[in-house]
């Protein structure tokens, strides 16, 4: 059997699934529940000072398409509204009781050195095995000039990042904002600042619908709205993106990143695991089935390690990095065309409409015998795949490689390129 055990920065768990810094972790109540449950560990909802933090109602949003409901999330909650005294009560305790499982306490105070000393001393009397700086917060703490209003600006994260450094022994890991152009200054920031690990990404700014009778965004607070934090399987590809960009960083070889955004099934986790990860943190589809997801979770990532012959997470951990490269980099004597399997085949049209109306008319409708008939015309085919992904049915269409005997040659080496290295020869 696969062995799912995780270390990541030095922390340790029994597997990569943790629950990520938001409501499901925000109590022991919740936290014992998912221990029981199985997750691996825990990053505890934000702790702040005491001045006390008041949330509104409504807090969430959601947005679904096409028969799945949460699709993407919005939420407009802040950091935790309990004391702290009672949050440092209650983590002390939970680890003791759960000594195997990871317990990661996030942390938000203002900008200023005594602050997080302060905070850093009273945490590390928890025995928690690490901090994460919330640096991605988007709404409502970023106003006070915290959360994501300090992980836009890199000299601030290195800043923080050294000042915690410096006030404690707990690894430390940066939570970063996808809320910027380049994620690759903050996790340089991050580095240069002593980080242990970056964790990443954080919500996305975000309104996620409009109630049109209210005329104000949602989730609307007595007739008015804010932008918010999206998550959810929506934002899976651009947390994937940015996890492969700091992954394959020359600059910040072999930096813990633990991966968060969208992830939902088991082969989310395999695939960020793939791009670099060491843990994987998740929150909305605990939020949206509950704490029992991490059987499947477990389950599912163990059969296919067992299929694949991968006896532990880092035989496969940062497999996929080398295969992300620039564009310019992509072979373009690499060629494929569609390819229809008429047995499968329910005569749609889903494929023709597209390519026709969208693409380089390369599926001809035909009559065989009166009956509709779907034909890739193959000097038309261009391999673009875009009928693959509108075909309702898995399998029927795949793309085939043509072999053209042409060798491998990318974009900064193609003739028909003016600004290529040889172009003045």
């Amino acid at each position: 059997m696969a062995d799912l055990r995780c270390d990541i920065a030095g922390v340790k768990s029994p597997n990569p699934f943790w629950l990520a810094s938001a409501p499901p972790t925000d109590k022991d109540y919740n936290v014992v529940r998912a221990f029981k449950a199985g997750w691996g560990g825990v990053v505890w909802k934000t702790l702040g000072e005491d001045p006390p933090i008041v949330n509104v109602s409504s807090r969430y949003g959601a947005v679904s398409y096409n028969g799945q409901q949460i699709m993407g999330f919005n939420n407009i909650e802040l950091i935790t509204d309990r004391p702290l005294d009672i949050n440092l009560r209650e983590i002390k305790q939970v680890k003791r009781d759960w000594p195997d499982r990871a317990m990661v306490v996030s942390l938000m105070v203002p900008c200023e050195e005594e602050n997080w000393a302060k905070i850093l001393k009273r945490v590390e009397e928890t025995d928690a095995d690490a901090v994460e700086l919330n640096f991605g917060c988007p709404h409502g703490m970023s106003e006070r000039g915290m959360g994501a209003a300090v992980g836009q600006v890199p000299e601030y994260i290195e800043m923080v990042t050294r000042w915690c450094k410096a006030h404690t022994r707990m690894p430390v890991f940066v939570k970063l904002t996808p809320n910027v152009t380049n994620i690759l200054g903050p996790a340089h920031a991050a580095h240069a600042g002593g980080g242990d690990a970056v964790s990443l990404i954080n919500t996305i700014n975000s309104i996620t619908n409009v109630d049109l009778d209210a005329m104000a965004p949602m989730p609307t607070v007595n007739g008015k709205g804010a932008h918010g934090g999206y998550c959810g399987p929506a934002v899976k590809p651009i947390a994937l993106h940015m996890v492969a960009e700091i992954a394959r960083d020359t600059e910040l070889p072999g930096l813990p990143i633990s991966g968060i955004g969208g992830i939902s099934t088991w082969r989310d986790a395999a695939e960020f695991i793939a791009l670099g990860c060491g843990s994987v943190q998740v929150c909305t589809a605990a939020m949206h089935y509950g704490f029992k997801i991490v059987d499947d979770l477990i389950d599912g990532l163990g059969n296919w390690m067992d299929s694949k012959g991968y006896a532990t997470l880092e035989a496969f951990r940062g497999a996929a990095v080398p295969n992300v490269v620039n564009w310019q980099d992509l072979d373009m004597n690499y060629e494929i065309i569609a390819d229809i399997d008429q047995e499968l085949c329910i005569k749609c049209g889903l494929c023709h409409i597209s390519c026709e109306d969208t693409s380089h008319q390369a599926i001809a409708a035909i009559r065989v015998d009166g009956a509709r008939r779907y034909e890739v015309i193959a000097e038309e085919c261009v391999g673009c795949n875009l009928c693959l992904h509108a075909c309702p049915v898995e399998g029927c269409i795949t793309m085939k490689q043509i072999d053209n005997g042409k060798p491998y040659m990318n974009w900064t080496q193609d003739p028909r390129n003016p600004l290529r290295v040889d172009a003045a020869e």
